[in-house]
């Protein structure tokens, strides 16, 4: 695999995982659209790996703070609205459950069957607009101090649907979220913190399978260290701007993106039928 393709694909990881556009879809799509080869698990597992050092890196504090308090401790505590809510070490690990059994019972058809591009530019429109409507809906009321168990349960339940292609697990999880009238900053840090358990064991189910296949390639050893340093930059940056542009801007923008995309995409897929 040439490095400028391992760079290329770790940056439109980190974009599209974070941004609420569909990592999978475009992942998915780029080699396609491209004309180059499917990179392969190995490949993969260090977008995946990339991803949540990105994410460990950006909310250790947070992390600590809500391990610590949910088990009794004031210790870490740098964050009153974190702090507000003490329970929310448990509700993430309750709202991860769901995700956990959509992986385990349709993970093959997620990597088969349904990476169509028929099907992703439909996710991309339909849930595009859905976007649309929650983000104009939502008076953004509350924030995590005040979330509850139905509210992270109703997000989890989404979060368990961006196992379809093209859906998006941020732009889902983020929309369910603002349907719970939370603002679009706490939506998009309860999203991003509900997919680090998520992201972190499909890396170690990927790494298992990869090394019960007989490991990495030597040819995708330098690939394979590229994806992982470059997604995980570039996805901390993404993080740390796509948090601030939400305390003043809608999703409108990445709506637009997604349909103009899922029209793309459709009409590509079907001039490409036989």
């Amino acid at each position: 695999m040439p490095l400028y393709q391992a760079i290329v694909l770790a940056v439109v990881q980190s974009l599209t995982e974070f941004l609420p556009i569909s990592s999978t879809a475009h992942l998915a799509l780029a080699p396609w659209l491209l004309g180059w080869r499917d990179p392969g698990l190995s490949f993969d597992i260090a977008l995946h790996l990339g991803t949540v050092a990105a994410l460990l890196a950006y909310f250790l504090r947070d992390w600590l703070q809500l391990a610590a308090q949910g088990f009794g401790s004031s210790r870490f505590n740098h964050d009153p609205e974190l702090g507000a809510n003490r329970r929310l070490l448990w509700m993430l690990a309750a709202a991860t459950l769901p995700v956990g059994f959509t992986g385990y019972f349709f993970k093959s058809y997620a990597e088969q069957s349904w990476r169509s591009p028929l099907l992703m530019g439909a996710m991309l429109i339909s849930i595009g607009i859905l976007m649309y409507w929650a983000d104009r809906r939502s008076q953004g009321r509350r924030d995590l101090a005040r979330l509850s168990w139905a509210d992270a349960l109703w997000i989890g339940l989404a979060q368990a649907v961006a196992i379809v292609p093209g859906v998006s697990r941020s732009g889902i999880t983020i929309t369910a979220a603002l349907l719970r009238d939370l603002n679009r900053p706490a939506a998009a840090r309860f999203s991003f913190l509900l997919s680090t358990p998520a992201l972190l064991g499909a890396a170690v189910k990927e790494a298992l399978d990869v090394a019960a296949a007989g490991g990495i390639e030597p040819a995708m050893q330098l690939p394979f260290v590229v994806g992982i340093v470059v997604s995980a930059v570039t996805g901390w940056l993404v993080i740390a701007f796509f948090l601030r542009f939400l305390r003043r801007h809608t999703l409108r923008i990445f709506v637009y993106y997604r349909v103009a995309f899922g029209i793309m995409v459709i009409a590509l897929a079907l001039t490409a039928l036989p």
